[in-house]
């Protein structure tokens, strides 16, 4: 019974701290001033080189992508192949890390 009662009180704790948190959170938001409107409706002109890395950067993720959907369907076809390779990567690096 004791213990059901530290229990209840602190859970009463928790949840009066939620409640304060979540008062707290709602009063800064309120606070915060609404960012301004654009002052014009013309779309913002990109730079091209800030074009080229965004293309770039989507070609990285498309190909690093592609390299796990392979290694997934290869580690799914060579499950035992797959654990002994990691194996001995796992021992070359540990024999490589100095101590």
């Amino acid at each position: 019974m004791a213990a059901d009662s530290i229990v209840s009180r602190e859970l009463r704790s928790l949840q009066e701290e939620l409640s304060a948190t979540r008062m707290t959170r709602a009063a800064i938001r309120i606070a915060q001033p609404e960012p301004p409107p654009s002052l014009s409706n013309e779309p913002i002109q990109e730079n091209p080189d800030l074009r080229e890395l965004r293309d770039q950067f989507h070609e990285l993720a498309n190909g690093v992508a592609e390299f796990f959907d392979g290694a997934e369907k290869y580690i799914a076809a060579h499950p035992a192949q797959s654990v002994i390779g990691a194996l001995l990567v796992g021992i070359l690096i540990g024999r490589l890390l100095p101590r």
